[in-house]
């Protein structure tokens, strides 16, 4: 595809960005390796981008912000040398093999119908060079980019561009958060314009209500696969316009919902812009919910078919993720704000009226003022939705069921996915030395199977020498980090001396860092400040803690959390064993996850949807305390962690919170803390390598997202691209065919009724027996089973039942049959349950049709 070569015509031309260094030889080669974010986990090229400029290397990790400032004479100075310029030769060739190299998709699922992932989300964590993230929703999105490249899965992201992105933190000596909100300077972000073959940056228009806004289209290349970035910061556009892409998160809800039209409209026809036809569009949450729109539009007007039609096409190549623990967590917009900035596009571009656009996203269509729920809209524009935890899928679950009234909680359309992290991106290079030896240097490029048995040969001496190595390297960027500036206090005040007795690298350090909000409980440890001082001051066992984290601008309670953190870390007593390290950011997550022995997580059940802080401590040796929530309730192991909580939901009951933390102590007093500094005679704690090598050999894999990814694969990219082309067939004659079967179960339903249910033995077994009159239904329009509830660990059950065919009867009598329209309904089963477990049900019936995510109705015998 043009537009994303390597080359000017692709938008990758060094002279376009007026470089005075752009026509030194080898010049080129650097501007392609800076380009392509594969640098933020392959750190194959840090040794040449550190020749360049040491000092602004350390600073910034940023290849292509490098490039942009240092001067000519060092470009030349350092590719003068002949072992440089062997050096960029290797890195080159090996970036242009690993392109060519057919991933894992390419060999797993050759001649698919799969030919691109659209991959939707309002924000994107790739690297800290490109800051248009906040937190777990752009962690999981720029993850799963990474581990598509690695796996070969042909996934395009769309996002937006944001000219301030989230904020920055500055905390001062009494705890008190400020936001900062620094410029993206485009230039010096590793993006480019994306090109037309002519050179035009490609632009285009949406419909904002009655309104024109242009769009500019930026890309980022990760490894194999294209991030596509939209702004609105173009010259054609006002002033306000300009402003829609300008905070991530930021604003009120107009600007919320302006930017949610921009990344779900304007993302779907920049990819019709640039002739990238993707069967499956994936949704990041519901904030790009618009997308399932524009697609259907671009359908209607390609196929010649009605909106209904082709929602019924489109629809079952669209998934929704959602990412929600509770249902407020969801947007929301009022009724007039919603026409204002869309009622004429869905007008005059759908053919909807206001109240059918509107019913799209509500519970109650006939309800006026109820807000319009952008997961409502996913979730029934979508052929797939799933929660991102075991735990997750079933409150989503309970969520969504108002929407699929008389149906089983169990039934309710949505799945789960557990996330994952990218391995390559969290581990440390101590770690990557490690897992390289033992367990393969592509490890990551396709399926997991052994490295459990691989990670079970590394001796018990290499695992903790890791681990110390690990520890020491954290203590000492956090010194460094310190010194610059990064405690809430500023620069430390004593001199070198208390910089050196700042941590201890032979303590066990616990790590404790997210976003500053009520529900995640970052103040638990708190609860009885005495006795965490007297365990950070233990002579024989003590521990140390590293605490970071943001609360939202507009978060009191979590700035509050914040002050609270600050002013103990202030004690005499608890200073230089516990401290708060300010800007929590992608970096200083990198090195926390890299370096801590013990992650600590205590969110209240069940509000965290995942979680993914504690799956980056995995592949870097550290062990797991947290919530049974999140992932960590189906992840935990006595073996390779420990758990707090009894795996119910208590609310928000103070005692609860009290009993939980008393809980969190007495882990830390009685296992943690004496597995930990309890050493054989060669000094290595043998319980606590155990535990590191269950927890790397087997949770590292299970929750990577190289296993995430490839589960959406099989399990929904490939099915909803297969469904998509046939329902798209013969000029969408199924879309067409399925609009017809739900207008006539729309208006027939209500005209079905049980008859004489019946229950006998024969042979054995049990003949379930039921009459049934279709209404004004054709029989074959319905699907009737026998169905009995799971109850403890006895699964539901669902059994076809078969329509039985008419006796023949005389002439008089078949016509006054036929006229009663009673039909006949069996099964036979063997018995496992008591009889009256088990009841009789119709529901809609189309082949490839997914009920009751597109067709919601059933009839119950009783």
């Amino acid at each position: 595809m043009p537009f994303f070569d390597d080359t000017p015509s692709g938008g990758e031309d060094t002279t376009s960005f007026c470089l005075p260094h752009a026509d030194v030889e080898g010049f080129d080669r650097l501007f392609r390796l800076a380009l392509d974010l594969r640098w933020s986990w392959n750190h194959a090229a840090d040794t040449l981008w550190r020749k360049l400029d040491p000092v602004l290397w350390e600073l910034t990790h940023n290849p292509w912000a490098l490039l942009q400032t240092i001067s000519r004479e060092k470009v030349e100075r350092v590719l003068s040398d002949p072992s440089v310029r062997e050096e960029l030769d290797r890195l080159s060739e090996a970036r242009r093999l690993a392109d060519l190299e057919p991933g894992w998709f390419q060999r797993a699922s050759s001649g698919s119908s799969l030919d691109h992932v659209a991959y939707f989300s309002m924000e994107f964590m790739l690297s800290e060079a490109l800051p248009i993230y906040s937190g777990g929703l752009g962690n999981v999105a720029g993850d799963q980019l990474k581990a598509a490249s690695d796996l070969g899965v042909p996934v395009v992201g769309i996002g937006l561009l944001y000219q301030q992105g989230y904020f920055h933190q500055s905390i001062d000596s009494d705890g008190n958060q400020t936001a900062l909100f620094p410029y993206n300077e485009p230039g010096q972000l590793p993006i480019s314009p994306v090109r037309k073959p002519n050179g035009e940056w490609v632009r285009f228009t949406i419909e904002l209500g009655r309104e024109k806004l242009w769009l500019r289209v930026w890309k980022a290349r990760v490894g194999k696969v294209f991030l596509l970035l939209l702004d609105t910061n173009d010259l054609a556009n006002t002033s306000s316009q300009r402003g829609i892409t300008s905070e991530l998160y930021g604003g009120n809800t107009t600007l919320r919902l302006q930017q949610e039209v921009v990344l779900g409209i304007g993302g779907w026809r920049c990819l019709d812009a640039l002739g990238i036809e993707a069967s499956v569009c994936h949704l990041n949450e519901g904030h790009a919910a618009f997308a399932i729109l524009e697609r259907a539009r671009i359908f209607m007007k390609s196929y010649g078919v009605n909106f209904e039609e082709a929602l019924a096409a489109t629809r079952a190549g669209n998934l929704f993720t959602t990412h929600t623990a509770v249902p407020a967590g969801f947007d929301r917009f009022s009724p007039d704000l919603v026409l204002r900035f869309l009622g004429p596009y869905s007008g005059d571009h759908l053919g909807l009226s206001p109240e059918t656009f509107l019913a799209m996203g509500r519970w109650n269509p006939s309800d006026p003022g109820e807000p319009f729920n952008m997961a409502y809209l996913a979730l029934r524009g979508s052929g797939r939705a799933n929660g991102v935890s075991r735990l997750h899928g079933e409150v989503s679950r309970e969520i969504f069921s108002p929407l699929f009234p008389r149906w089983p909680l169990e039934e309710v359309p949505v799945g789960h996915v557990t996330n994952g992290v990218h391995v390559p991106s969290w581990d440390s290079a101590e770690a990557d030395t490690l897992w390289t030896r033992f367990c393969r240097k592509d490890r990551w490029l396709g399926t997991l199977e052994t490295m459990g048995e691989e990670v079970d040969q590394i001796p018990d001496a290499d695992l903790w020498e890791f681990r110390n190595t690990s520890r020491k390297s954290l203590i000492e960027f956090v010194r460094h980090r310190c010194a610059r500036g990064g405690l809430p206090s500023g620069k430390i005040s004593r001199g070198p001396e208390e910089l050196q007795n700042l941590f201890d690298p032979y303590v066990l350090t616990i790590g404790f860092s997210r976003r500053f909000a009520t529900y995640k409980r970052p103040n638990l440890l708190l609860l009885d400040p005495e006795r965490l001082i007297r365990l950070l001051n233990d002579p024989n066992r003590p521990l140390q803690l590293l605490i970071a984290g943001k609360a939202h601008p507009q978060d009191g309670a979590g700035q509050a959390l914040v002050r609270e953190w600050i002013t103990f870390t202030k004690r005499p007593d608890v200073r230089g064993k516990a401290i708060f390290l300010m800007d929590y950011d992608m970096l200083l997550a990198e090195r926390l996850v890299q370096g801590v022995d013990l992650w600590v997580n205590t969110p209240r059940r069940p509000w965290e949807a995942c979680g993914t802080s504690g799956m980056k401590v995995l592949v870097n040796g550290g062990l797991n305390l947290s919530e049974l929530d999140g992932w960590w309730a189906e992840a935990f192991d006595p073996k390779s962690g420990w758990a707090i909580g009894d795996g119910q939901d208590h609310g928000d009951d103070p005692a609860h919170d009290r009993a939980e933390a008393d809980q969190l102590f007495d882990r830390l007093e009685r296992e943690i803390l004496p597995l930990f500094y309890d050493r054989d005679a060669r000094g290595i704690p043998v319980g606590w390598v155990e535990r590191m090598r269950e927890s790397m050999g087997t949770l590292t894999p299970r929750f990577s997202a190289n296993r995430a990814v490839r589960e959406y694969t099989t399990s929904h990219y490939l099915p909803a691209a297969k469904a998509f082309r046939f329902r798209s067939e013969n000029q969408a004659s199924v879309a067409r065919e399925i609009v017809r079967k739900v207008r006539l179960w729309e208006k027939g339903w209500n005209t079905l009724s049980f008859g004489e249910y019946s229950v006998t033995v024969q042979e054995g077994l049990h003949l379930f027996t039921v009459r049934i009159h279709p209404g004004i239904l054709p029989p074959d329009s319905l699907k009737v089973e026998l169905f009995a509830a799971p109850e403890g660990t006895k699964p539901a059950e669902h059994h076809p039942m078969e329509w039985v065919p008419e006796n023949p009867l005389p002439k008089d009598q078949s016509e006054q049959k036929n006229a009663d329209g009673w039909r006949t309904c069996r099964v036979k089963i063997p018995l496992l349950r008591p009889v009256g477990d088990y009841t009789p049900r119709i529901l809609p019936f189309f082949e490839g049709l997914s009920v009751p995510l597109e067709a919601g109705w059933i009839a119950w015998q009783r």
